[in-house]
């Protein structure tokens, strides 16, 4: 008997507990990977029960995994179905190819274990890449988006019979990218009681609407795993994960209003972001939680922002108490400035020569061609972001929140940059909500900003995801993948004069 066929008969199917077998779900272990550095990588995944000592095996090739990492954690939240275990692996070798088995593994019918990652490129290693970017994603199918909707959602949002959604594109295109960056909103499960209002959900009591929340939460990273079990998920604060039900709801139908007060514990104040994920703000750039941090990966440092709370400056972020949003989140920081001081630090410290690209990402944007009617644009984002942006030479901001496509110029203080892609000095702006949830597709302005090149929204009916693809320290191609069949159907390229060290593989 090998080591792997060991390890399956060790790790064999968990059993229900209580709530879970009485609720009748069926749940994989939604494992998922997130990047430490060049020389670990960390694991996370979901059981049933909680672990004493949550373990992965590992190894270089699939029926030797002799090695092991473990860890002491293993978390839960009221109304959580499961525990979230993490582990990280470290002492590995930068950019190399690993195996690895979560102990206690769930059933799963998408993937197969033993599963593969690949530990990140070290900074300097100019060896050209992409990366795949994913923003107000929701969960697809019975739950979320697919063929039929409830009374307000418009006929050009549903998909057509037999169309590929956004989770179907980003799997047939897996060997395009070796990341996801994912800066807010998945899953939109706190739209369960609007979907319930609508007629697209069976109706059920308040009390047990904790656990139609949690079945679209599942229903999403269940679907996710075929990427998430070999691609880092790296991702960031949304709105949408704020609370159960994104600070309110008006029922239309019924007449009635609803608050953050029909949340059950553990549904508020980002608990399942906090709980479900570990980004590396623990170690190297530090930062707060999975609210804001940085990475390398070859050529480009990643920079992910809170545009939820802690503004700082003065100002009352959106989803903090009377912040607009109805939410009463936060703050996450030590102090009132903690996220921009780190910001500064973080960009102050890049070495250019070794990470000549910085790219930002953020949930809400502050460039759009939109109405402000319901703190899309966030102004004091931009007040707070952009002049570190601007001081520290950040090339590309890429932001979600409204629900469609809009790529604009580079911008400075709302002032197109005279070169434009050619060697700009100011950021490139890129928003790309268009992932697709149950609502589907948002209309943009028809008046388009003096800034705005290219623009697709629900009246062009099209789900998709950015693909950044960096050539060379000098050219990088941003892309809008269309979800229906994975052709791309605008290709931006931004050139920057500079040299670098150059060392690629």
């Amino acid at each position: 008997m090998n080591s792997l066929t060991r390890i399956l008969t060790i790790v064999s199917l968990a059993l229900l507990s209580p709530v879970l077998a009485r609720r009748h779900e069926v749940l994989n272990s939604q494992v998922r990977l997130a990047y430490v550095g060049d020389t670990a990588m960390r694991v996370s995944w979901n059981t049933f029960r909680q672990l004493k000592k949550p373990t992965v095996h590992y190894g270089t090739e699939p029926d030797k995994l002799h090695h092991r990492a473990s860890s002491h954690e293993s978390v839960t939240y009221d109304t959580s179905l499961t525990y979230n275990n993490h582990v990280t692996i470290d002492g590995l070798e930068p950019d190399t190819q690993y195996y690895y088995l979560p102990g206690h593994l769930l059933r799963d019918n998408a993937t197969t274990p033993p599963y593969t990652f690949r530990t990140s490129r070290p900074a300097g290693d100019m060896t050209p890449y992409s990366a795949a970017v994913i923003i107000d994603m929701g969960t697809m199918g019975p739950r979320g988006l697919t063929t039929s909707a409830g009374q307000t959602v418009s006929p050009n949002n549903i998909l057509k019979p037999g169309e590929q959604n956004t989770v179907q594109s980003l799997e047939n295109a897996l060997d395009t990218y070796d990341l996801l960056l994912h800066p807010g909103d998945y899953a939109y499960a706190d739209a369960w009681l609007k979907e319930i209002a609508e007629g697209f959900l069976p109706n059920t009591t308040m009390n047990d609407g904790w656990e139609v929340y949690e079945s679209i939460l599942n229903d999403y990273f269940d679907e996710m795993t075929p990427m998430t079990t070999t691609k880092p998920w790296m991702v960031g604060a949304g709105n949408h994960e704020a609370n159960c039900i994104c600070g309110g709801y008006d029922d239309p139908f019924n007449h009635v209003s609803y608050n953050t007060s029909v949340c059950s514990p553990g549904q508020t104040n980002f608990t399942g972001l906090r709980t479900h994920f570990r980004m590396p703000s623990d170690v190297g750039s530090g930062g707060a939680g999975n609210f804001w941090y940085s990475f390398d990966h070859g050529m480009v440092h990643y920079v992910m922002l809170d545009t939820e709370t802690d503004l700082g400056h003065g100002f009352v972020s959106p989803d903090e108490l009377n912040g607009g949003e109805g939410d009463h989140a936060g703050p996450f920081g030590a102090y009132a400035n903690a996220q921009t001081d780190w910001l500064e630090a973080d960009l102050k410290a890049v070495d250019r020569r070794k990470t000549p690209w910085v790219i930002a990402a953020g949930h809400r944007p502050w460039y759009l061609s939109l109405a402000n009617v319901t703190h899309t644009i966030c102004w004091m984002c931009k007040d707070v972001f952009e002049p570190l942006f601007l001081e520290y030479g950040v090339d590309l901001y890429i932001s979600g929140h409204a629900h469609f496509y809009q790529r604009s110029a580079p911008l400075n203080d709302s002032v197109v940059d005279p070169n434009e892609l050619n060697n700009p000095s100011a950021p490139w702006y890129i928003t790309n909500g268009a992932a697709g949830h149950y609502d589907g597709l948002s209309k943009a302005a028809k008046q388009k900003k003096p800034y705005e090149r290219f623009r697709l929204d629900e009246n062009d009916a099209t789900y998709g995801w950015s693909r950044l693809t960096f050539h060379n320290c000098t050219h990088m191609t941003h892309e809008f993948v269309a979800s229906n069949n994975n052709t791309v159907l605008d290709s931006a390229t931004l050139f920057k004069d500079r040299s670098c060290d150059a060392k690629s593989n």
